[in-house]
């Protein structure tokens, strides 16, 4: 028997209740199975019915005492009560007490009974579909899914996304634009025990600065000219859940401290209301900039960065993530190829290698870019060098343009060719006609 399809019966009466089971048998996709007494009906719970029809006067005990044991060992399955007592004290009472509906013995009772049922099953018919979306949303955001790469600069950023994602502490995530930053923030909260709630992100540069408190905080129904209607901000909708507030560094210092009294309170108050609100939502944040270079700037104020710093993740430019771009490259190919039904191409070797020696200053999002119009300029369905072109705004080799030492300088660039040549120390020693032992050094003292 699928007890997935079975509906309880509780009824003392056996005339009524075979009455109900044949009127509920008519369809063939349910099966009926009848108590007489409530404690039958309670030692046969852990067959989980799909819903149970409870007379409300029993000879061993009363349906508001079955309907509390329900409630207590098996909340999620639905309890029509039926009784002969018009009270509507009495059932309004069960209801609240978790009954899914309340139906009076009478002429209508059977058609109310399957319109019950038809909406039960509706019911559980959605809550599978979510069940099922979830999934497979948290399938997409899998950390080796989500963000493409087997180098070990981007294990170290897995690491850490796991690390994150088991517990509730705040994230700082800092990275070069186009490096996926809100996709690791995505993958956290969906591998995070906040996943059934929203993931709410803010892009701070691309909010007028005076509405950004309206946009975070929200405001009030004639909070100021133009506020039609009341409108929660997104600490609010974040609820439960994540708020992921992108490019913090572009924030004004005037709203960060209302951002740091927020975070200290756990609290907001809408715009033009008196009304505190208590929040419960995770904070993950972004930037492109160096936060602590721009405390000592004063452009960011120095309780606030540490109020979110919590665990920081960095990641690595793709110029530092090596053979990445090739597997990148084939997924966009493939991903493009299938999105346009277009025949599938495939990456010469010499295309590969000018991938390879390119700094890629747009990160992923110019290799991306790239690609597609690779694909759309290959012919004889493969990709070859003439069919990639850099049109990068950045000139080639800008992240050297930075004001740091030579040794940084000296760093990068081993780092880059380490990665181009898969860590090959003798390879990357004779293009650089440089000692195998200066590499040996900083890679043993950890700077590479």
């Amino acid at each position: 028997m699928d007890n997935t399809q079975t509906i309880f019966i509780v009824e003392d009466d056996a005339f009524y209740g075979a009455m109900l089971e044949y009127h509920l048998t008519l369809n063939p996709d349910y099966t009926v199975e009848r108590f007489e007494t409530g404690k039958g009906l309670l030692d046969n719970l852990y067959r989980r019915p799909i819903a149970i029809t409870l007379d409300y006067s029993l000879p061993d005990m009363d349906g508001e005492t079955v309907l509390k044991r329900i409630q207590k060992e098996y909340s999620d399955i639905p309890v029509i009560i039926i009784s002969g007592q018009e009270d509507i004290a009495t059932a309004v009472q069960l209801l609240k007490n978790g009954a899914y509906d309340y139906i009076v013995k009478d002429e209508n009772t059977k058609e109310r009974l399957w319109n019950s049922i038809l909406k039960i099953k509706e019911t559980q018919q959605l809550r599978a579909e979510i069940s099922q979306l979830r999934e497979e949303v948290r399938e997409k955001y899998e950390f080796d899914k989500a963000i493409k790469g087997n180098s070990p600069a981007l294990q170290r950023v897995f690491n850490l996304m796991e690390k994150a994602s088991k517990s509730n502490i705040n994230v700082s995530i800092y990275g070069e634009t186009g490096t996926g930053k809100e996709l690791v923030a995505k993958a956290i909260h969906h591998n995070s025990a906040r996943n059934k709630k929203p993931f709410v992100a803010v892009n701070m540069a691309a909010i007028p600065k005076d509405l950004v408190e309206s946009e975070l905080f929200g405001h009030e129904k004639g909070a100021f000219t133009g506020a039609m209607n009341r409108r929660i901000g997104k600490f609010e909708e974040a609820t439960g859940g994540t708020l992921f507030l992108d490019e913090i560094g572009e924030m004004e210092l005037t709203m960060q401290a209302k951002i740091l009294r927020v975070l200290q309170e756990q609290e907001i108050t809408r715009i033009g209301g008196n009304q505190v609100v208590k929040i419960d939502c995770r904070i993950i944040v972004a930037t492109h900039r160096n936060l602590a270079e721009e405390v000592q700037k004063g452009n960011f104020r120095e309780d606030l960065y540490y109020r979110l710093l919590g665990l920081n993740v960095a990641l690595p430019p793709l110029r530092e993530r090596g053979n990445d771009i090739i597997l990148l490259s084939k997924f966009f190919i493939d991903d493009y190829c299938k999105k346009n039904r277009l025949p599938k191409v495939s990456l010469s070797n010499e295309a590969s290698q000018k991938l390879l020696g390119y700094s890629f200053p747009g990160n992923v999002r110019e290799l991306k870019a790239i690609i597609e119009l690779a694909c759309v300029m290959a012919s004889d369905d493969l990709i070859v060098p003439e069919d990639i072109t850099f049109n990068s705004i950045k000139p080639e080799g800008a992240f050297l343009l930075e004001e740091v030492t030579l040794r940084e300088y000296t760093r990068r660039i081993i780092r880059h060719f380490l990665n181009k040549y898969d860590d090959d120390v003798l390879l990357v020693a004779d293009k650089l006609d440089i000692g195998k032992s200066t590499i040996y050094n900083m890679l043993k003292s950890g700077e590479l």
